[in-house]
């Protein structure tokens, strides 16, 4: 099974979808926020899982770690980082999230460093339930370079 999913590249969401039975759902329909609240989740588990595996600590310095790439303003910076890399569609994904009327804001961010959190946020929703997790990775891996 897995030398399949190299061939066809990462299929996580459709594994999941595959596995738990779940609908297929047009990408289109989904509204940017909705996008921006998997890809939150998404791109958090794959810094922790980046942060875990640099070796064992108690909880509350992974914790830190992770913390510091996944707040809105290390997400903005990453957008910055890989903005020249983004294709036509995922700038257009990317612009619809970041201009998405949001009720909420971050903590520790301002308003432009929110929204361009949540438009990158919102891309890598995208990639993820479009089953573009090498997309993915690829836009993600120079941040996680900066953890060590």
């Amino acid at each position: 099974m897995e030398e399949e999913l190299k061939k066809e590249g990462i299929r996580f969401a459709g594994f999941l979808r595959d596995s738990l039975q779940l609908n297929t759902t047009d990408l289109k329909t989904y509204s940017p926020l909705t996008l921006a609240f998997i890809g939150d989740s998404i791109f958090d588990l794959i810094v922790r899982t980046a942060v875990v595996e640099d070796g064992n600590a108690p909880v509350n310095k992974l914790h830190k770690r992770a913390s510091e790439l996944v707040k809105a303003k290390a997400q903005a910076e990453l957008y910055h980082q890989i903005k020249e890399l983004l294709t036509e569609e995922e700038t257009a994904i990317f612009k619809r999230g970041r201009n998405a009327k949001s009720f909420t804001s971050a903590k520790n961010a301002g308003v432009l460093e929110y929204r361009t959190a949540t438009g990158l946020e919102a891309l890598m929703g995208y990639l993820y339930l479009s089953d573009q997790m090498d997309r993915l990775l690829e836009l993600i891996k120079p941040h996680l370079e900066r953890r060590n």
